[in-house]
């Protein structure tokens, strides 16, 4: 019993027993682990922002030569950007 008064506040409970889970435990008990959704494609994800980026640099580009142009090269990025997300 006199080991309960060598243990720290944060070693107790709030009614004083002593806790013998690991923070993961704790965690875990708290907060139960949902279904995980498909993770997304890190590398197909970076190959659309770079397609993106370049469609985009294209169209501000054409901004000093054909406004319908880069109008609709910056539209199309933005769609791009949206399937970006996407995947």
């Amino acid at each position: 019993m006199t080991d309960n008064y060598n243990k720290r506040y944060w070693d107790l409970d709030r009614n004083g027993r002593i806790l013998d889970m690991s923070d993961r435990e704790i965690m875990d008990a708290k907060y139960p682990k949902q279904k995980l959704k498909q993770q997304p494609d890190a590398n197909l994800h970076q190959k659309i922002s770079f397609i993106k980026s370049g469609v985009r640099i294209v169209g501000y580009a054409f901004l000093p030569f054909s406004l319908v142009t880069a109008t609709i090269l910056l539209i199309l990025s933005e769609l791009i950007g949206i399937i970006e997300e996407l995947v």
